[in-house]
């Protein structure tokens, strides 16, 4: 019976496959072959008659994504209630998420309508550089806003001097610092790589582990260096986080009245359910040695990561927030029904 990569060619035909089996390269990882240049994204190759469907059902996520993170970052400009720290924070992290989703999913949507869904690798090196950088950056600002939370909770006395004007732009700026050097790093480690063998990326995007995968030689450090992103930011801003909730549920207990504490569990609520719809994914797709996985599983799991999760918050954030949804009541009353 005939192997996946023997069958590649009759998925995709007509694509400048770079395969073993078709060129006599020998073994994937062998240096000896024409250099890579351009690779070929399979991951919905596979899916014949279900392509148009899914088109137009990661096009109207993409939509609604960018009109819900747009009217978060309206809200937290315009309402002079929502000019506070979390909301600046909240702020930036709606961007970003415009930014992490618009990395993938255009250029997925042209591949569903692609008989040769092709990348040059220049193009390949950016998505990877930017779909890592605003995600590492995101893992700071959720990070931040945990902080934001605890100290609002558990020194309110000192908030204010804790989370001033310039200490939240320092904690922006830190995170954004944090994704470029990260990401510009890791980007070049692996794009530095000879990439000789198939050219053939069994993905919808150029992920971190998946184009490793096709590398000539050793990934040994590639990989080791994943796992050091990892845990440096993904595990440790999951572990800090979790840490602030606890003190927060330790605060959050002394509370005298069942009213207050609902009161503080619904701001902290959304931003909890965020934290761990965006970590948990992470810490299953990134946390382990090689790429040597259910490819369907990963497909799915980036399609929930950079797709879905990023049109879920603006729901979270306005639909479980009365600030935000009284700042939008008054944001309709003064533009749309004022006499």
């Amino acid at each position: 019976m005939p192997s996946l990569l023997q069958l590649e060619p009759l998925l995709l035909p007509g694509c400048p496959l770079h395969s073993p089996f078709q060129s006599g390269l020998g073994d994937m990882r062998g240096g000896n072959g024409t250099a890579v240049t351009e690779f070929v994204l399979l991951g919905f190759s596979g899916y014949g008659s279900l392509r148009g469907p899914l088109f137009w059902g990661v096009l109207l996520v993409y939509l609604v994504t960018l009109l819900g993170n747009l009217l978060i970052i309206l809200l937290t400009l315009a309402d002079a209630a929502l000019h506070s720290p979390m909301y600046f924070f909240l702020r930036h992290f709606s961007g970003l998420e415009i930014l992490y989703t618009t990395t993938v999913v255009p250029r997925m949507l042209a591949d569903l309508l692609s008989s040769c869904p092709t990348i040059l690798q220049a193009s390949c090196f950016t998505q990877v550089y930017f779909f890592s950088l605003f995600g590492i950056t995101e893992c700071g600002l959720l990070t931040a806003m945990a902080y934001d939370r605890y100290a609002a909770i558990c020194r309110p006395l000192r908030y204010s001097t804790l989370l001033n004007p310039g200490a939240c732009v320092c904690l922006v700026g830190a995170c954004y610092l944090m994704g470029i050097i990260t990401s510009t790093t890791y980007s070049i480690l692996i794009f530095t790589l000879p990439f000789h063998g198939t050219n053939i990326i069994h993905h919808f995007l150029c992920d971190i582990l998946p184009v490793l995968s096709l590398a000539s030689a050793s990934t040994f450090w590639g990989e080791v260096g994943n796992l050091v992103v990892t845990i440096a930011f993904i595990l440790t801003p999951f572990s800090l986080i979790i840490v602030s909730y606890a003190c927060i549920l330790v605060t959050i207990l002394g509370v005298a009245t069942s009213q207050g504490r609902r009161k503080v569990f619904s701001t902290c609520s959304s931003h909890l359910f965020v934290v761990m719809l965006f970590f948990g994914t992470g810490i299953v797709a990134y946390m382990r040695l090689g790429a040597g996985s259910s490819q369907t599983r990963d497909q799915i799991l980036a399609l929930f990561y950079a797709v879905a999760t990023p049109m879920f918050n603006p729901f979270i954030y306005t639909l479980r927030n009365k600030e935000v949804t009284g700042a939008m009541r008054r944001l309709v009353k003064k533009y749309l029904w004022s006499p």
